[in-house]
């Protein structure tokens, strides 16, 4: 069985979410913080060997003060994040176990991701060495400037790409060292840079990225319909889960 670890990336800026107290992966959704879903999906699965979660410098002593005993239950890493995405995803690719061949990148923002997504995008990986999850473009593209339409982009063949994002771990590793000064806003920008080829998986629109206040209300009404992950410990040592609100 192929080993994977998996990276949860929660050292963002949150700037459009706009909460003077919380960064979007730590406010509460429900009954937990956003990014406890998250890492929670990957933690039942028999190939994963690892999780890493990145975390902002800034915020890391706050972070373990309020969620020390999640990390510690949850056998979990706590990496620093870097000035951009990239640089936080290259930090926790140094610390990755070597007994994982490959490595998943998933948002922490994504809490609604089921674990159906996880498998199909795990194997496809497997089989072709890189995989992402994606939906086709439904809607018209517009494109804009100075609030003005200027055209109409085609659709076809168009795609939003999801996370988690998965690679063979040597293949990653390089294209991450062969960037430069390259900040691509996902790793498969670097690999396709790199010439790999990226598999798409089709993914489903309900796995959103929380961006603003609005999308707690959907990703609340998404969980709700989502069975919980099996867990062998639970996920917050409080009964209450009164964390970090």
């Amino acid at each position: 069985m192929s080993k994977f670890s998996v990276i949860i990336a929660a050292a963002g800026k949150s700037t459009r979410f706009k909460d003077e107290h919380f960064k979007k992966p730590f406010v509460r959704l429900d009954q937990k913080a956003v990014w406890l879903y998250s890492v929670e999906r990957f933690l039942n699965r028999d190939d994963v060997c690892q999780v890493i979660l990145v975390v902002a410098a800034e915020d890391r002593e706050e972070f373990l003060s309020r969620f020390g005993p999640n990390v510690a239950i949850l056998g979990i890493d706590v990496v620093e994040g870097g000035q951009q995405r990239a640089d936080s995803v290259q930090n926790a690719l140094a610390k990755v176990d070597e007994a994982a061949e490959f490595v998943a990148v998933h948002d922490a923002a994504r809490p609604c991701v089921t674990d159906e997504e996880i498998e199909a995008v795990f194997v496809a990986a497997q089989k072709s060495g890189a995989a992402i999850l994606a939906t086709p473009v439904s809607s018209t593209i517009k494109e804009v400037e100075k609030g003005v339409v200027k055209g109409t982009v085609p659709r076809s063949n168009k795609y939003l790409a999801q996370t988690p994002q998965v690679f063979r771990r040597a293949d990653l590793e390089q294209a991450y060292a062969a960037r430069g000064a390259r900040q691509p806003t996902d790793e498969a920008e670097l690999m396709e840079a790199s010439g790999h080829a990226v598999t798409v998986v089709k993914g489903s629109p309900l796995n959103i990225k929380i961006t603003t206040k609005r999308d707690l209300k959907l990703a609340k009404s998404i969980l709700k319909s989502m069975p919980p992950p099996k867990l062998d410990a639970p996920a917050h040592p409080f009964a209450d889960g009164d964390m970090w609100r």
